[in-house]
């Protein structure tokens, strides 16, 4: 038993004193939930207003369904739209797969600000005050992607829902559907190497080749016309 320091044997050289009992670690908190509608950086810093990305230079990038199984596809030409157009599309989706099991994914984000002046407002005085965030939403980019145990015209319809309720052409795609380089599908053996390469030959002019040549001579002008027959 230790001598408290009120013991007459007690001496400070012979026995250090007491120290308190550590404070226990913190324990970690889980990282906060960051919200697709609202960015965590807020709007201090105003954004220039851009253009969307579209990948036609060689990229297929977020055209195909990945976490998923079932994804909505613009097929429209590139869009801005609002975080309140996105969460209404969202809530169209699970109101018509309510009861059901099954995962949203989301792959935009409503990232730019959309700073405007009020009307009648003449020119200049500065880009205005903020209203509201958007997403640029390329062409044939994913929006939604769904993934459960719900049958496929049941998501279809979810999904047709939610297309409906945002601005542009939507699309129904499922998982392993080929990717899409700006419009064209690459399906039927289209690489994206040749998709790149600009000097191959058109289908039409291949067909030009095989085909037999009517007149030995070259071909007549559009102002030729027939000589008389005797």
């Amino acid at each position: 038993m230790p001598l408290l320091p009120t013991h007459p044997h007690y001496h400070p050289a012979t026995f250090p004193p007491l120290q308190p009992f550590p404070a226990p670690a913190p324990s970690p908190q889980p990282p906060p939930c960051l919200n697709w509608l609202i960015p965590k950086r807020g709007h201090n810093q105003k954004n220039r207003k851009g253009r969307c990305r579209v990948p036609t230079g060689g990229s297929t990038r977020g055209t195909t369904v990945v976490w998923g199984d079932y994804g909505l596809r613009m097929r429209d030409h590139d869009r801005r739209i609002s975080s309140s157009q996105l969460s209404i599309g969202a809530e169209a989706i699970k109101k018509r797969l309510r009861g059901e099991r099954y995962r949203l994914y989301t792959r935009v984000a409503a990232n730019i600000g959309v700073y405007t002046s009020g009307n009648e407002v003449r020119m200049g005085k500065g880009k205005g005050s903020f209203d509201y965030w958007a997403a640029r939403v390329a062409v044939s980019q994913v929006v939604f992607e769904i993934k459960g145990e719900c049958h496929e015209q049941v998501v279809r319809d979810a999904l047709r829902l939610a297309g409906n309720k945002l601005p542009g052409l939507y699309e129904f795609v499922k998982k392993g559907d080929p990717p899409v380089m700006g419009l064209t599908k690459m399906t039927q053996g289209t690489t994206l190497a040749s998709m790149k390469n600009h000097r191959d030959r058109l289908p039409a002019d291949m067909l030009a080749e095989r085909l037999p040549a009517s007149l030995p001579g070259p071909l007549p002008g559009p102002d030729a016309r027939p000589s008389a027959q005797i």
